[in-house]
């Protein structure tokens, strides 16, 4: 098992964008986090341009799973996402 960042870059508006589709990639977060998939998720930035997700597991389909079904990838928010293992040292 190992760990899987999430990296999105997103739209310059986003936090004024994101307001009626959040409960929805929200919610897609929470279920990833009850499967324990994801340990954490935040956005990055002031003002806010991109967000971190954190995934512990086999492999990276969880991570981009996620990310193929995101409201916000779905509706544009996100302009890019990437998934990279992460190497952990300190846990």
């Amino acid at each position: 098992m190992g760990y899987f960042i999430l990296q999105y870059e997103v739209v310059d508006d986003f936090v004024e964008r994101r307001a009626e589709i959040r409960e929805e990639h929200l919610g897609l977060l929470r279920e990833a986090q009850q499967r324990g998939e994801l340990i954490l998720a935040g956005a990055v930035g002031d003002p806010v341009d991109g967000s971190l997700l954190v995934f512990r597991a086999d492999d990276s389909s969880p991570a981009e799973s996620l990310a193929l079904n995101d409201p916000y990838v779905i509706n544009g928010l996100v302009t890019n996402w990437t998934v990279k293992p992460w190497n952990v040292v300190i846990e």
